[in-house]
């Protein structure tokens, strides 16, 4: 009785055996999709407050803004241009405000 059942033991242990060689291999693990992302917002940020110091800084400086905080909160590789997209983003609403100051209105153009 006992080798009948040391002989299913092993027939179960040899299909288990079958069933993983007949799957393909794990793929290595990737980057996390959340870093991925985090990364992207980095280059948005960066790319919109620089943009955002010719036109439209006060719409563009605060998305660029919010965009490096998130990619730095969320732990970017892009750690860099992620900080530079912040410095960016706050230079586009003190270019703002500097020129809005100087003109007295809420509207300003490079042409006076």
């Amino acid at each position: 009785m006992a080798l009948i059942a040391d002989r299913a033991t092993d027939r179960a242990t040899e299909r288990t055996a079958d069933r993983a060689a007949e799957r393909p291999a794990e793929r290595p693990a990737a980057r996390p999709v959340g870093r991925r992302d985090a990364d992207g917002m980095a280059v948005a940020s960066f790319v919109l407050g620089l943009l955002g110091l010719l036109v439209l800084n006060l719409f563009l400086g605060p998305v660029a803004i919010v965009l490096a905080g998130l990619a730095l909160w969320r732990g970017t590789a892009r750690r860099g241009r992620a900080l530079l997209g912040l410095g960016l983003g706050v230079a586009d609403l003190v270019v703002l405000v500097t020129l809005v100051s100087m003109d007295n209105t809420v509207s300003w153009g490079l042409a006076g």
